[in-house]
């Protein structure tokens, strides 16, 4: 199994400026390069601070210059977002510009508050039509010239400028059935999330990719990623789970707020949902959040991560986004290089 970093610059105030972010993000990369990852993944998402990103492309760009090994991947473009013209010529301009390094992860997106703002309040759940009609769009373009008559979009005889250098690898966030059916059916690399939810979602997430694969025979067998959130403490400070606990609890609580889309964000930050909203959800309770997200000593990770391989898991991706403060990011990703990664190696 290969692990991987994802990351994003994440601001929960004004006092850290976004060029400190970027270089704390880029410093976390150079680091999982130098622990062996094989690639690192920086998604989408507008006008909010808590995940910072309106595009992966310069943040990935100005990566490949800084790094020579890892893969840069964006996880992931939402797909009613981008043009194919537009999707397939930076994708094949990141992978000139990395001599081959780039990952093309596409999701139909998720937050209803930015489909309001960058598609016309289009509904979120009705993205998987713009996904399904920008796989193939952008490998025909990857390999010349190509006319497209969709249901969404319609162009006369273009091409991609420049060509990648290969045909980068497509990933789909999938978590239905359907996703994973259409991935397996079009030569897709799989990547799910089982979010706040345990191990057995993990299960019920590979069960799916596996139906995919029976329903697609002759189809040769694509890479499945895990995404977790994840957060390292030393065997000799017991406590220490606690504080990760806290600090992914705080994250899902503000997802809630940007999710249930019912304030206004101001300046890009809304405040996380209180925790009195969350009294009678197990999943928001602390020991809970220990035991359903990547939270331990390096052998508890390395006994979970174990269960993951054995299921037939192929990147373990370290999700680093959790709103804890830098020394703490980077404190959890360097015991995770040298006490968990080594064991897989």
């Amino acid at each position: 199994m290969k692990f991987s970093l994802f990351v994003h610059m994440e601001r929960w105030d004004e006092s850290v400026s976004h060029r400190q972010l970027f270089e704390e993000l880029t410093e976390l990369t150079l680091m999982a390069e130098a622990g062996g990852f094989c690639t690192v993944w920086v998604g989408e998402h507008h006008a909010m601070e808590y995940t910072i990103s309106p595009s992966p492309m310069p943040i990935l760009a100005n990566l490949a210059a800084r790094t020579s090994t890892i893969r840069l991947g964006a996880g992931t473009l939402i797909a009613p977002f981008w043009h194919p013209l537009r999707a397939a010529g930076e994708c094949a301009l990141l992978d000139v510009i990395s001599e081959g390094r780039m990952e093309v992860g596409l999701a139909r997106g998720a937050y209803q508050v930015e489909f309001d703002r960058m598609a016309g309040g289009l509904p979120a759940t009705a993205g998987g039509k713009h996904l399904r009609e920008l796989v193939p769009a952008l490998r025909k373009l990857w390999e010349g010239d190509y006319a497209h008559d969709g249901e969404v979009w319609q162009f006369p005889t273009s091409t991609s400028v420049p060509k990648p250098v290969g045909t980068p690898p497509i990933w789909i966030a999938a978590r239905d059935p359907d996703s994973h059916n259409f991935a397996v059916a079009n030569g897709c690399n799989v990547m799910v999330t089982p979010l706040m939810k345990g191990d057995e979602e993990v299960v019920d997430l590979k069960h799916k990719f596996d139906n995919a694969l029976a329903n697609n025979p002759g189809v040769a067998r694509p890479k499945l990623m895990v995404l977790r959130h994840t957060h390292v403490h030393a065997a000799e400070e017991p406590e220490g789970w606690k504080i990760g606990a806290q600090a992914i609890g705080r994250f899902y609580r503000t997802f809630d707020a940007w999710f249930g889309n019912k304030e206004t964000p101001v300046n890009g930050f809304l405040a996380p949902s209180p925790e009195e909203k969350f009294a009678g959800r197990p999943e928001f309770e602390l020991e809970n959040i220990r035991k359903n997200t990547m939270i331990g000593t390096p052998d508890e990770v390395i006994t979970r991560l174990r269960h993951y391989e054995e299921l037939g898991v192929d990147e373990f991706s370290f999700w680093c986004d959790n709103s804890l403060p830098f020394a703490e990011k980077k404190k959890s990703l360097q015991l995770f290089i040298d006490k968990v990664a080594p064991a897989f190696a």
